[in-house]
């Protein structure tokens, strides 16, 4: 970024406003707040509790609302919220957060432009839930290739007790597999990669507690007998 912009890396110094085309859809709390507000917005990113797809859209949100950098802002809140996502979920790291929010981009400055006049980060979250959705559900017959016989076969286990949530041991013992870190390897992470199970207990996968069940994806899955 040498000789294209003087304090790239630094948080900006002036006043700044995100523009849809020649309209101001939003104006950025002056320079010298900004350093204040990212060290309160790292500070909750760190203790927040919410599922992965609410944290990574509330930063998003508040990456922007900020506009700590002179330019790039977009970009860098783009990758934060791939990187937030990909931190919970590998495959999400694929997902194409640019260009999702350059195919609805009037939408995504009305979705800004709302959670700041209701100062309610919800609207923004709705939107883009919604686009990370319709995202996954069009490339869907992408993650076909990448499901091995194992997961197939943990997906049947699922499917074949009513898709109720069973536990670790339980899964391992309707594969009758007695090594438990080959089953991790195998079996259980690569299905929670594609984000065909989750956990009922986020956060926790050594709890006691913990058990697995079919997401959306998995359920959609389930009545597919080919891809089982």
């Amino acid at each position: 970024m040498a000789g294209l912009i003087d304090d790239a890396g630094r948080y900006r110094k002036g006043n700044v406003s995100v523009m849809n085309g020649d309209v101001v859809v939003h104006m950025a709390p002056p320079a010298n707040r900004v350093k204040k507000l990212m060290g309160d917005l790292f500070s909750w990113l760190v203790v927040t509790d919410q599922h992965p797809l609410i944290t990574s859209s509330v930063f998003h949100y508040e990456f922007e609302f900020i506009h700590p950098f002179a330019d790039g802002n977009g970009r860098m809140g783009h990758l934060w919220q791939r990187l937030i996502l990909s931190q919970s979920n590998p495959i999400l790291a694929q997902l194409p957060v640019e260009s999702m929010v350059h195919a609805h981009q009037s939408e995504y400055y009305q979705a800004i432009n709302l959670s700041t006049q209701k100062t309610d980060s919800a609207p923004f979250i709705e939107f883009m839930l919604g686009v990370i959705l319709e995202t996954i559900q069009s490339n869907t017959p992408q993650v076909s290739q990448q499901v091995t016989p194992q997961v197939g076969m943990l997906l049947k286990v699922l499917v074949g007790v009513d898709k109720k949530p069973l536990a670790r041991h339980e899964l391992q013992s309707q594969l009758s597999l007695k090594d438990r870190e080959s089953f991790r390897a195998r079996y259980l992470k690569p299905v929670l990669d594609l984000g065909l199970i989750e956990m009922t207990i986020l956060g926790k996968p050594n709890s006691r507690l913990q058990q697995y069940r079919l997401t959306q994806q998995g359920l959609k899955w389930a009545g597919n007998k080919s891809t089982l």
